[in-house]
């Protein structure tokens, strides 16, 4: 069963690189504050996917069943997701995360390539990419700390904002 999970996940990745390769592509015509912008939104969801990745396995659902019990909206759900804690987190640390890495990079690249197509290419693609790293790591670090303190809160959050989108 385990080895499905890991088909599905191989061709949702492919999918998805491909989508956001797309629109990385075309990103790179729009000028280079749409860019940055574009930069940092992607850069956020893969913290933000990361934070959610770490609390669903770190989340006691004991306070989510207490929850469900008040019938309170989205408690279901995240009892659910953390019914499938392993497989969420790989999906939103593995799948999302490691996209909106290679897709950002892949801005920065084109942002470089925009900004210093006449100066030194090499140094300042190594000091952005660099700098985005450092972002991007930095911020997942920050992200864990918060997601391990606040685990049960950040699940029920996102079962409330799934619960929107159900029947």
């Amino acid at each position: 069963m385990k080895d499905n999970w890991t088909l599905k996940v191989f061709f949702l990745t492919f999918i998805l690189a491909i989508i956001f390769s797309i629109i990385a592509n075309y990103l790179g015509r729009f000028n280079n504050i749409v860019l940055i912008i574009c930069i940092i939104s992607i850069l956020l969801i893969g913290i933000i996917f990361d934070i959610i990745g770490v609390a669903v396995l770190s989340c006691d659902d004991k306070a989510l069943h207490s929850r469900a019990s008040q019938k309170l909206k989205g408690a279901k759900k995240a009892i659910k997701l953390t019914k499938n804690a392993s497989t969420v987190s790989s999906f939103c640390n593995d799948v999302v995360g490691d996209v909106c890495g290679i897709i950002s990079g892949s801005l920065v690249t084109v942002l470089v390539i925009n900004l210093f197509i006449n100066n030194n290419l090499s140094f300042w693609n190594v000091m952005l990419a660099s700098f985005l790293s450092s972002l991007t790591v930095g911020g997942k670090a920050i992200g864990k700390k918060i997601a391990v303190k606040n685990a049960d809160n950040i699940i029920y959050m996102v079962g409330k904002i799934l619960a929107l989108f159900s029947k």
